[in-house]
């Protein structure tokens, strides 16, 4: 993870945005995303660091995450992408049993195509 996500999820955590619970799980996926060869800066992760831990803290807060009117297309676009969506319930998995937040099915849709988008532009 370069200096620039770091700082993103330093100024999320500080400005009390997100849990310091949340900002540490997301970083550890980031850095465990880095070790695998991923690409992970700013540029590549910025907007599934956001998503992630901004979608992980309303879950924490108990806000309901609605189905969006682009989900069908979204799973769509991730048939193409089985290890992505793999990924993204692997992560689901640990938020659920770290930090009793499972992500509902949406955003695993979501969470899948950022890690679609980022392994794209790791092999590129």
């Amino acid at each position: 993870m370069d200096d620039q996500l770091a700082l993103r999820i330093q100024l999320f955590r500080e400005s009390g945005q997100v849990r310091p619970e949340v900002a540490a799980f997301v970083a550890d996926e980031l850095d465990a995303l880095a070790a695998e060869g991923r690409t992970v800066t700013e540029d590549t992760a910025g907007m599934l660091t956001s998503h992630l831990m901004m979608a992980l803290d309303r879950l924490l807060d108990g806000e309901p995450i609605e189905q969006f009117q682009t989900d069908e297309q979204v799973a769509a676009e991730l048939a193409g992408h089985p290890g992505a969506v793999a990924r993204a319930r692997a992560v689901s998995l640990r938020a659920e049993k770290e930090l009793g937040a499972p992500l509902p099915d949406s955003e695993i849709n979501f969470l899948g195509l950022h890690l679609a988008v980022l392994a794209r532009n790791s092999s590129a």
